[in-house]
């Protein structure tokens, strides 16, 4: 098995993953905070290719600009020193008191226009530094109490802010495409756009919709109960999978951050499969970064920060290993047309079919045998599955 990474594969961090001190809600940092530089060097040792962050992981809040410069210039050595990409910047609109009602849907109307400034702030940056996504998390946008939030809104706010993020990029000329993260709740009770459907869907109504496509997590959507690698799916078939987070998550809980694949095994199992190969035909379906938004587990010490940030790299490999030994299994292709996978993309009307050419179909309707379906005519899916888990857990191949 080979799974050292190389540069090739686009692992990525965010300098919120490795850099977590442990603080959670009921317990302080277990962990010192990491300088920027030591995690770049310690991330390209490792064999990432990029690191990304928000603006506040690299600089406090409230920074002076001869700070905010200074941490981005040794930011930027560090970069060349190594060679590491910074593929993607997104802003922190959740953590200081002024977003404690949102950013840009907060009902105060100046602390909007504050968040909106610090986000072109750092699109700036962003530019500077070559990213090419830019992370709009919603993680404040929301409420507790349903009378506390004109939702209607709260919406046509955010569609305002987007559409101004979108002018600002394209007069300015940078090479930045947006990507929405739902989420269902957490830190708030709710979160607008909380799945993958609600922002494709609000994506629709953007004045420049290009720009715009999503950011998946996988413990996101888990947390809602929802299918993350059939998310996926529908993210790539509307062509709007611009970044991905990848993560574990055990079940419909909080927000659990584990490393990922240290999870719902199987789910991680069919998302790689997904990403690497689209589908049955073979072809990849994302090229982008697989980005690891997780968290060490703040019983981690300083060596056990660094083997967890390995372990995502190395779990994602061995899985695109099981998923290319899944996809080239001659048993395996034989069970998926027995299985009518391949079938399915077959059109359901002929070319040039109308609904009258259906209508007069006999063997459509009146002579399809529907009774033959009775304790017959199986599909297989059982038998499917079951060659899947095998090539997961290494039995086959």
């Amino acid at each position: 098995m080979t799974a050292t990474p190389t540069r090739g594969d686009k692992f990525s961090f965010g300098l919120w993953t490795v850099g977590y001190t442990g603080i959670d809600t009921f317990g302080g940092a277990t962990q010192p905070a990491l300088d920027v530089v030591e995690v770049v060097e310690k991330l390209d040792e490792l064999g990432a290719y990029g690191l990304t962050f928000h603006d506040d992981d690299l600089f406090a809040f409230g920074s002076a600009d001869a700070e905010r410069q200074r941490q981005v210039d040794r930011l930027k050595g560090a970069l060349k020193a190594t060679g590491l990409a910074v593929p993607m910047v997104t802003t922190n609109l959740f953590s200081a008191p002024v977003f404690k009602d949102g950013g840009v849907t907060s009902n105060d109307r100046q602390v909007r226009r504050f968040a909106l400034r610090k986000v072109l702030r750092n699109l700036d940056l962003a530019a500077e530094l070559g990213a090419a996504t830019f992370v709009l998390w919603g993680g404040r946008e929301g409420a507790e109490y349903d009378a506390a939030k004109d939702v209607r809104a709260a919406l046509e706010r955010y569609r305002e802010a987007m559409n101004l993020l979108a002018e600002y990029v394209t007069g300015k000329g940078y090479g930045i495409r947006f990507a929405l993260e739902p989420k269902p709740n957490e830190p708030r009770g709710d979160i607008l756009l909380p799945t993958l459907g609600h922002a494709i869907a609000f994506i629709g109504t953007l004045e420049r919709p290009g720009l715009f496509g999503v950011n998946p997590e996988v413990g996101h959507e888990q947390m809602a109960g929802l299918n993350f690698t059939a998310g996926v799916a529908q993210a790539l078939y509307c062509g709007k999978l611009f970044h991905i987070d990848l993560n574990g998550q055990r079940g419909v809980k909080y927000d659990q951050d584990l490393v990922f694949g240290h999870g719902d095994l199987q789910s991680a199992f069919s998302l790689v499969d997904l990403l690497e190969h689209g589908g049955p035909g073979g072809i990849p379906a994302y090229d982008g970064p697989r980005h690891f938004d997780y968290k060490p587990s703040r019983t981690e010490d300083a060596a056990g920060v660094w083997q967890s940030a390995s372990a995502n790299m190395r779990m994602y490999l061995l899985l695109r290993e099981r998923a290319a030994a899944f996809r080239a299994d001659p048993e395996v292709r034989e069970a998926l047309t027995a299985a009518g996978v391949t079938e399915l993309a077959t059109p359901t009307l002929d070319e040039g079919e109308t609904y009258q050419d259906l209508l007069a179909d006999r063997s459509a309707f009146e002579d399809f045998d529907t009774g033959a379906y009775y304790g017959a005519k199986g599909f297989g899916f059982v038998r499917l599955q079951q060659l899947a888990t095998e090539h997961l857990i290494g039995a086959r191949g």
